[in-house]
């Protein structure tokens, strides 16, 4: 099969690679249909993720259709479409039976990291029967892409640890995707303002179009929540970048007992300004999600509610991986928010 391979610092290759097999009675074989890249991707590329092999291939959000299963996979079976998520979940470890599916000691983020990814024509999904959903037929594969991952890690990561409730002031910062993801879920709790904070003028128009009430330069961030909050700061903010700057601009705006909420993939360290926070009462939430909301934002896609096919701003076969990638790294310029590859 053909696979994108990480082969260090700087450098990726789109070659041969053997196909995946059955390992574990929980494993799933699947032939991937449609992929995309993201940014943690970029982040393994660069070197950032020290933990990430070389000759690992990349990706972990694709959906695909079932080959082979396991002899404990009972949930799925050969011509499924289903869904992988991004976290793998073994089901009986100490954080696995505390809900904390991204923590899993067996598992955890492991697609595209420390075991073969998605970004390939098949791919052996492990402990499948605690890390996969079905497609409902209704569904297209563009419609629940993003389950994988991104709207799962806005909703989760961001909304729910930043506990947004009715009428709350929130705030944004990074209008890449997981940041749109932040504010498609955010919407579903009727938040007043949502205030989306990016350098790139064509990330915050589309913010607006995605539902942001106000969309701003990180320059002019805080002079409009003061405004909008009659000084008191934001009632949630949520980090989506990955950068110091990032964080430390969530901490500036938030109000005194007010949440935090950081899903940025930090590659270095970032301030933390307790001289001015120590007695403010804020909560401050990390990590990554479990994915186990999949099932009510899936309801959500089929009922209208959610709509995640609008980041898709280019559309490529599989085969042109590397130009992805290019296209997808160069996003000030090109525009890209999720590039989605098809294996015909």
């Amino acid at each position: 099969m053909k696979a994108l391979v990480y082969n260090g610092p700087g450098s990726i290759e789109w070659t041969d690679r053997p196909d995946p097999k059955i390992e574990q009675d929980t494993d799933v074989i699947i032939k991937v249909t449609t992929t995309t890249l993201c940014g943690s991707d970029l982040h393994v590329i660069k070197g950032g993720v020290a933990t990430a092999p070389h000759g690992t291939v990349l990706g972990h959000e694709g959906v695909g259709i079932v080959q082979e299963v396991g002899r404990s996979v009972t949930h799925v079976k050969p011509g499924d479409r289903v869904l992988p998520t991004c976290v793998t979940a073994c089901g009986f470890c100490r954080f696995c039976t505390a809900g904390q599916y991204g923590q899993c000691l067996n598992g955890g983020w492991a697609l595209g990291h420390y075991i073969d990814g998605l970004q390939a024509e098949y791919a052996r999904i492990p402990f499948a029967q605690n890390s996969m959903y079905r497609i409902p037929d209704s569904l297209t594969d563009e419609q629940v892409l993003f389950l994988t991952d991104i709207l799962p890690t806005g909703f989760e990561v961001g909304v729910l640890r930043g506990n947004v409730k009715p009428g709350d002031t929130i705030v944004i910062v990074g209008a890449g995707p997981v940041g749109l993801s932040a504010l498609l879920t955010a919407q579903l709790f009727s938040p007043a303002n949502i205030i989306m904070v990016d350098f790139i003028e064509s990330r915050r128009q589309k913010a607006l179009e995605l539902g942001a009430t106000h969309a701003v330069h990180p320059d002019n961030a805080k002079d409009l929540v003061n405004e909008l909050t009659d000084g008191l700061g934001a009632d949630v903010t949520i980090e989506a970048v990955g950068f110091p700057a990032a964080f430390e601009l969530v901490t500036d705006l938030i109000r005194p007992g007010g949440n935090i909420a950081n899903i940025g993939v930090h590659e270095g360290p970032a301030s933390l300004a307790l001289e001015t926070l120590w007695a403010k009462q804020i909560t401050l939430t990390t990590g990554i999600p479990s994915a186990l909301t999949v099932p009510q934002l899936m309801k959500a896609i089929e009922s209208g509610k959610l709509d995640a096919t609008k980041f898709i701003s280019h559309r490529m076969p599989m085969s042109d991986m590397m130009k992805a990638y290019d296209t997808f790294k160069n996003a000030a310029d090109t525009n890209a928010l999720k590039v989605v590859l098809t294996n015909s």
